[in-house]
Order: structure tokens, then C-alpha cells, then sequence
């Protein structure tokens, strides 16, 4: 009966509502037929031709010929200017790092020889600082403002046409996923899959693309981590570490253990990866539910609910308080840095974030108490469950020795692999995912699991889901349909006054933090970041207003608190098979206005009053 309930709560056992399902349906196909907006042809036109027209602007101004006579180190010397623009990275310096890695990550073809003559002609050519950068504005406003739909012919205008096609098929693709999410009109993972057939139908993507996309690092690390998890469960480590944490406790009730969870998780997120802390607690957290249950209480899903939210918020409120935290904090430390010449150091930023986490663990720990109401408030039960089965077992044996060894050898790697191959010290990028898979297959070879654990004990369908909502994230940003979005609603609210001060920072971070919920927190700030950064030059130019939104931007792009697909850490929980995604709204939403309150208090208040450095305020 138990068994039961989890499927069902999943949604794994429901067939298609049709009457649910009309409704997506027909709301697609209507955004396909409406006529398309000037701004999605104006994007279209930037993202398919803008790229081109920028190397064919510097291959003339640079070295006075046409691309097609241009040589290789010429051609390699445009191109990472033109990779540079789109990455808001206009200054000398920042041309003078890019090696040979970095060309390859962005299918720049050269060699190094050729990668040395364009650094040596940059060096020699742009003695002035300002030349470089004003050569920088140029191209970059070919791209946004210069470029015209109505002027383009020929292939130029089929391309934009088809940029601005891929735009609306995004667009149309939110409305669809958002609303399937949100009802469960068809099986969630069913929706990962209608997802890659809509981009494959509609010529987004090519079937080889789409077979690709759905196997990314951040799927392999789920994947893994869930295996992991496995073996975890099937050694009794879980147990150890469960009582570890929890077993001191004068009175182990669901509202300390919780507290205890955020205080735990939450500032750790700030240093350590979010989806290794949200693997990490996981079994932990079915475990303390398994061990709760009674004769008199065989099942208390709300209580199985509380844990699984209280583990994914711990999570994702911690990732805004270092830079280590998430890409999307180097990605906004980086644009202020080369858009403006403002540095932020690495302890420059927790003693500026850090107070927001600390603000959030009380608060966050609050409303999800006050949710969700399980009928089981003590866990002592639990807890002398646990002392005295593990009593039963006696001393750590051998398998439980090696489970906890690879677990730390994948903790380790996870934590390293990028430090180190930036060092030069590992000659490839791992990846977390190939990490985790390696430490699946070890748990294998060493005997702790076979695959019929794997089989019985993980969640698939929560791989396939997490690699659906890849696809989609991906499809708003390299389509341009989140930039589009962003430009949309900040040009959309500037007659109203919003273009500057507390209201640009208000509709900022609300826009970046609708967009994280759908899309990975990295792309959300890198659709919303250089528009707003730049409004903000306008506006605010050289005061504290630059580097705070900067900070609120990164901050506001860790609120995926509504959504399964809106985090790692929400799609590994919810392989725990007690959530449904409206379990994600309970809380999600009232945290998502609180936090946004919060953070502009925060900037108004404690930043405002400290300032940065000696800009002027704002």
C-alpha cells in the first residue's frame, strides 16, 4: 500500500488527462500561428546575423579586407572578439587570456601559433586601453541596434526569419512544459520526452542534436548520485550518518531536525555543490521518515514532504553566499568586471552575501514548518530505532568502510576537478557527472551493489525528467528566447518609471528570478545580467548601484524554489517518490516573495548603508 501511494504521488501511475491536456496543447499551436513580434525578429536578426556581421565589421576595420581573404590568425583574432562581446567581455586584458581551451570550448578553429600572432597583433595595436574598447562598442552595437530586419535579403533575412521561428517555438514551449508541470495532465517524465520531439518537429534542433542534449554532465551527475544513494542505503551507512547528526539531540523533534538541516546545508551550499549536498541528504531524509512511521501512524506524507522541501530550500537559498556557490556568481562577477572595471574579491562577496543566507535559514525554516503539518512531531521513536539497529550491526564492516572511501573520493573530485584542471594539475575536465558515474561503477566493481539495486532502487524517470528540463533551459537561452524575455519586460516597464533605482533592481531580480525557475540559474543571469548592467551604466554610471545589482542579480538567479525542473537539488528530492510539483509551490512561492523583498531590503539596507569601496551611493 505504501509503495502504491509514492508512484501515485509521482504521477508515475496516471494515465494522460485529456481533458488537462487539450489545453497546453491548443495554447502551443496558438502561439505558432500569431503573427511574430517585431522584438522576436529584431533578436532573431542579432542571434543568426549579428554574429556574422560582427567578424566581417572587425576582419575591415582591423586588417581593411573581406573575410574570405582573411588569414587564419586574423580570422581566430575576430572571432574571440565576437565570442568576447557576446560574453560582455569589451576590455584588452580579457582578450590577452583567452588560450587555446578556452577556443576550443567555443569551437574557435586555430592553433596556438596562430593564437600567439593574434595575441602579439592585439598587444601592438591597441597600446590605448580606450581604442580597444571603443572598437568593442562599435561591433557590439552593429549586433543590438544597427543591424535592421527590414533592410536583410536573401539568406540574411531567411535566417533571421528562422531565428525569430525558434524564438516563438520557445516561447510557446514554456507555456506548454509550465502548464503540464504544474497539472500533471501527462507523466513528467512523458513531458522531458514531448519536449526534445516539439524541438525536433518544429527544426529547432536536428535528431542527432536532441539525442545529444539529453545526455549533458548535469543529467550524469543526478544519474550518479542517485546510484550512490543506492548503495548508501543498502550498506546502512545512511543510518550511521543519520544518527551521527540527529542522535544527540535533547528532544529530536521534526522542527529541530529541520533546523538543523538548514543551519547544516545552507551555508555549506555556499562553498560545496549544491547537487552533492542534495545527494548527500537525501537518503538521510527518507531514512528519518522510514523510521518515524508506527503502527499507529503507517504513513504521514506530510511529514515525508517536510523533509524532502526542507533538504532542496537548504539547498538552493546557501548558493548566493561565496563565489564558489554557482556559475552564475562568477558569471555577474566577471561582467561587472569587464564592463565597468569593478573588482569584487572573493571574501569581498560572502561578507556582502553571506548575512542574506543567515537572513534566509530562520525564515525559510519557518514557513516550511508552518506548510506542512505531519501528524508524527517527535522523532525520538526514530531515534532509538536507529541506536539500536545499529547496536544489531555492531562496528563499521568491511562494505560500509568502502562505500564511505568512494564517497569520499567522489567528494574529492567533485570539489578539485575544476580547481585542478584550471591548475594544469588534471589534463582533462572531468565534469561532476562523469565523477559521480565513476563512483557508481566503483560501488560496482567493489562489490557493494549489483545492478539490480540500481534497477529497483533509482528513480529513472527523474533522469529523463532532469534531462527534458536541460533541453529546455538551453532552448531559452541559445534560441535567444530569454534574452528576448528580459529585453522585453525592462523595455516593457521603463515609461513607468522603472528603468532606475529601487524599481529597475525590483523588476531585475524578479525577471531573473521567473527565469531561474525555468532554465538554469547560469543562463537566467546571463540573459537578464548584460541588460540590466548596461541600463544601470546609464543611469547610475560609477556609483554602488553597478556592483549591488550586479550581487542581486546572482542572488535572485539562485530563487528556483517553485519548480521540480528549476534545480538539481528539486529533481534529486523529488526522486524520494513523495513529492508532487505543487509540494514545490507550498513553500516555493511565499519564499520566492520573501526572498525578493528581502534581497532589496538587504541592498537598500545593509549594502546601502556600507557601500563599496569608495563609489558614491546611488
Amino acid at each position: 500500500m505504501k509503495k502504491e501511494k509514492k508512484k501515485k504521488a509521482a504521477g508515475y501511475d496516471k494515465y494522460v488527462d485529456w481533458k488537462l491536456f487539450f489545453i497546453p496543447v491548443v495554447l502551443f499551436f496558438l502561439i505558432l500561428i500569431l503573427p511574430t513580434p517585431s522584438g522576436m525578429k529584431d533578436v532573431g536578426t542579432e542571434y543568426k546575423i549579428g554574429p556574422k556581421a560582427v567578424i566581417k565589421y572587425l576582419i575591415k576595420d582591423l586588417f581593411n579586407q573581406d573575410v574570405s581573404d582573411a588569414s587564419q590568425w586574423q580570422l581566430i583574432t575576430a572571432k574571440i572578439m565576437e565570442q568576447n562581446i557576446r560574453s560582455g567581455a569589451l576590455t584588452k586584458d580579457r582578450f590577452l587570456r583567452r588560450d587555446m581551451k578556452w577556443c576550443k570550448k567555443y569551437n574557435i578553429q586555430g592553433d596556438s601559433k596562430n593564437l600567439k600572432r593574434a595575441h602579439q597583433f592585439v598587444e601592438k595595436h591597441f597600446t590605448d586601453e580606450k581604442k580597444y574598447k571603443t572598437l568593442m562598442i562599435n561591433a557590439l552595437e552593429i549586433r543590438r541596434d544597427k543591424l535592421i530586419y527590414d533592410d536583410l535579403t536573401g539568406k540574411d533575412k531567411a535566417a533571421a526569419d528562422k531565428g525569430a521561428w525558434q524564438i516563438k517555438v520557445a516561447i510557446a514551449l514554456v507555456v506548454f512544459v509550465v502548464f503540464c508541470f504544474m497539472t500533471e495532465c501527462i507523466p513528467l517524465p512523458g513531458v522531458a520526452f514531448c519536449i526534445g520531439l516539439i524541438l525536433v518537429f518544429t527544426g529547432v534542433v536536428s535528431r542527432k542534436e536532441v539525442a545529444m542534449l539529453y545526455w549533458s554532465d548535469a543529467c550524469w551527475f543526478i544519474m550518479g548520485s542517485l546510484m550512490f544513494a543506492a548503495a548508501f542505503v543498502k550498506t546502512q551507512v545512511d543510518k550511521r550518518v543519520c544518527l551521527a547528526l540527529f542522535g544527540k539531540l535533547a528532544v529530536p523533534s521534526i522542527k529541530w531536525v529541520t533546523l538543523i538541516l538548514f543551519i547544516i546545508i545552507a551555508p555549506l551550499a555556499s562553498f560545496i555543490s549544491d547537487h552533492a549536498l542534495a545527494a548527500m541528504f537525501l537518503p538521510i531524509g527518507i531514512l528519518i521518515y522510514q523510521n518515524s512511521l508506527t503502527p499507529e501512524v503507517p504513513e504521514d506524507p506530510e511529514l515525508a514532504k517536510m523533509l524532502m522541501i526542507s533538504i532542496a530550500m537548504a539547498c538552493n537559498i546557501g548558493g548566493f553566499g561565496a563565489p564558489s556557490g554557482g556559475a552564475r556568481n562568477v558569471i555577474m562577477m566577471t561582467y561587472l568586471e569587464d564592463m565597468f572595471g569593478f573588482d569584487i574579491g572573493y571574501f569581498q562577496w560572502v561578507s556582502y552575501a553571506m548575512p542574506f543566507v543567515f537572513c534566509m535559514i530562520p525564515v525559510t525554516w519557518f514557513v516550511t514548518n508552518w506548510r506542512f503539518k505531519p501528524k508524527v512531531t517527535s522523532l525520538e521513536p526514530a531515534m532509538v530505532h536507529l541506536k539500536n539497529e545499529i547496536k544489531k550491526m555492531g562496528g563499521w564492516n568491511r562494505q560500509q568502510i568502502i562505500a564511505i572511501i568512494i564517497f569520499l573520493v567522489m567528494l574529492w573530485g567533485w570539489f578539485t576537478e575544476k580547481i585542478f584542471f584550471n591548475l594544469g594539475i588534471y589534463p582533462i575536465r572531468l565534469g561532476i557527472g562523469v565523477i559521480a558515474i565513476g563512483g557508481a561503477v566503483a560501488y560496482l566493481l567493489a562489490g557493494i551493489v549489483n545492478w539490480r539495486d540500481y534497477q529497483e532502487k533509482v528513480d529513472w524517470g527523474v533522469v529523463w525528467l532532469y534531462a527534458g528540463a536541460i533541453i529546455f533551459g538551453r532552448t531559452l537561452d541559445s534560441t535567444g528566447a530569454a534574452y528576448w524575455l528580459a529585453r522585453t519586460c525592462i523595455d516593457a516597464l521603463a515609461p513607468l518609471g522603472m528603468d532606475a533605482g529601487v524599481p529597475l533592481l525590483l523588476v531585475n531580480n524578479g525577471l531573473t528570478s521567473i527565469l531561474t525557475n525555468l532554465m538554469a540559474d547560469g543562463p537566467a543571469a546571463a540573459a537578464v545580467g548584460p541588460i540590466a548592467l548596461n541600463m544601470a551604466g546609464l543611469v547610475h554610471p560609477g556609483t554602488t548601484f553597478l556592483p549591488f545589482i550586479t550581487m542581486s542579480t546572482a542572488a535572485a538567479s539562485s530563487f528556483a524554489y517553485c519548480m521540480v525542473i528549476g534545480t538539481p537539488p528539486n529533481a534529486i528530492v523529488y526522486a524520494s517518490g513523495y513529492l508532487e510539483p505543487k509540494d514545490y509551490l507550498r513553500v516555493g512561492a511565499i519564499m520566492w516573495v520573501v526572498a525578493n523583498i528581502l534581497l532589496v531590503l538587504l541592498t537598500v539596507v545593509y549594502w546601502g548603508i556600507r557601500g563599496f569601496g569608495g563609489l558614491p551611493g546611488f
